[in-house]
């Protein structure tokens, strides 16, 4: 059994591990600061801020294992009292994301005991993972259609279908006092099995194990802010054992600046800009990732520019 640190892994960390002398692998993410900047950038009513907190939860699960400078998103869209859920992970750590939905229907759906789902909140539509390698390079997308009643259900079912890998996940979202009121925080856990082959043979009785761990995880666990991740994978696996392989930094952080912001304002007709002129005589440009407002004088959006 492989020892582990008693260093404590702050938050806003995604580490990646592997199961000792089993072919399962994994990789956990504890979020704090990060994800309460993001959810607080927007006064989400509480079930849609967890649904994104659970997106982007995901989205830095998955992206972290990119090998390469890029973007991994998670969206899901349908028809139901949410519209719209998009994370955006790049491989610097950023993380950004934002939901479009009806205040009204989420109200709706919310009044019952239960805090509605993934399912409930999106109702019928698809779920997308989308890796984005830079403008020089094709994006690669990945669908399927909105099954469970979870994110990690629908994240499971992509992973089953589109790369036949056998894929847990475990999401969590809520709210936490630590020290300055109530602020957000996220975890998630995700495990996937290495496929057998004629050295390694059946890998089925690992990953059966496995999963049986990862269903005692509790959602308070992935939450907890005095537990660390070390501690809370030595907690699941330390009869078989588990090896970290380091930690990656994870923080908020919006691409959105004035030049992307007027290259924007620039793809619409002449005639459309005049209208969106205020009383100031400037055009108002509200980011929907991060709220942040763009004041931006129409003359500077006739000079060239590029993208950002």
């Amino acid at each position: 059994m492989a020892a582990m640190s008693d260093a404590p892994v702050p938050d806003d960390v995604v580490v990646a591990f592997q199961i000792e002398g089993e072919p399962v692998r994994g990789r956990l993410v504890r979020l704090g600061p990060a994800i309460d900047a993001v959810l607080r950038a927007h006064d989400y009513p509480e079930p849609v801020a967890n649904l994104l907190g659970e997106a982007c939860a995901l989205a830095a699960l998955v992206g972290s294992n990119l090998k390469f400078d890029g973007r991994l998103i998670v969206q899901a869209q349908g028809d139901g009292p949410v519209r719209f859920v998009v994370a955006d992970y790049d491989t610097s750590g950023g993380l950004r994301g934002y939901c479009r939905f009806d205040a009204d229907k989420v109200a709706e759906v919310s009044a019952g005991f239960a805090r509605p789902g993934a399912k409930t909140l999106l109702g019928g539509g698809v779920f997308i993972m989308t890796v984005d390698q830079g403008q020089d390079m094709e994006r690669y997308q990945g669908v399927t259609q909105i099954e469970g009643e979870t994110l990690a259900l629908c994240a499971e079912q992509y992973f089953a279908q589109s790369e036949q890998t056998p894929t847990r996940v475990r999401l969590a979202v809520g709210q936490a006092d630590v020290g300055q009121g109530l602020t957000w925080r996220a975890g998630g856990l995700l495990i996937q099995a290495i496929a057998g082959d004629d050295a390694r043979g059946s890998t089925e009785e690992a990953w059966d194990r496995t999963r049986a761990l990862l269903e005692t995880l509790g959602e308070d666990e992935l939450l907890d802010p005095s537990l660390s991740s070390n501690d809370l994978l030595f907690r699941l696996f330390h009869e078989d054992g588990v090896r970290v392989f380091g930690a990656s930094d994870l923080r908020a952080f919006c691409r959105c600046n004035q030049d992307r912001i007027e290259w924007v304002l620039r793809s619409f007709a002449p005639t459309e800009r005049a209208d969106m002129i205020e009383p100031d005589g400037k055009i108002h440009v509200t980011c929907e990732y991060c709220s942040k407002v763009y004041a931006v004088e129409p003359a500077d959006v006739e000079r060239e520019g590029v993208e950002n």
